[in-house]
């Protein structure tokens, strides 16, 4: 196994700016105990590929129903790796949870970025069954996995990324 990354928390203040826009119902207090009791990603067995992201807080996502919620999370990797986050396979199964842009693609230059690298994941519930979704604060809900990648032989990019979704286009 090769060690590629480490992941790291945001600093307080980034993820109570993140959660303020995103969720004004909570207040500093709040969300300053949720910084507290915020896990790094890990795997749950030897045998895992997936390092689960926990939920910084309790949510219920109805059928139809987006949240998006900034995981107070960093990481720092090797350039020719990329994390590929999903939604846990069991929700996924139960629940249709699908993450909105199909597959979250963390780069290794993201860590650097203004915003510190902080990983939003934002997830439907496109259940055709009526099932309502609840996952508790501190629960695995998505999953990241780490790969490789290569790039062409005659690739000259030299882009410096600052920021996150479509970042790389501006």
């Amino acid at each position: 196994m090769k060690r590629i990354a480490q992941f790291f928390k945001v600093t307080q203040d980034n993820f109570i700016a993140a959660m303020t826009e995103e969720f004004p119902q909570y207040t500093e207090t709040d969300i300053k105990d949720m910084y507290d009791s915020l896990e790094l990603p890990k795997r749950a067995t030897k045998g895992s590929a997936g390092y689960d992201f926990y939920a910084p807080f309790s949510f219920s996502l109805p059928p139809a129903s987006t949240i998006k919620i900034p995981t107070g999370i960093r990481v720092k990797m090797d350039e020719d790796w990329v994390l590929k986050v999903y939604p846990r396979s069991g929700l996924g199964f139960k629940y249709r949870l699908q993450m909105n842009n199909t597959v979250g693609i963390i780069d290794s230059d993201y860590f650097y970025s203004d915003n510190e690298g902080h990983i939003f994941i934002k997830m439907t519930n496109d259940s055709n069954e009526g099932k309502t979704v609840d996952v508790s604060q501190g629960t695995g809900f998505a999953q990241g996995i780490f790969l490789e990648y290569g790039i062409t032989v005659d690739d000259e990019a030299e882009g410096i990324r600052n920021g996150g979704f479509g970042s790389t286009t501006k």
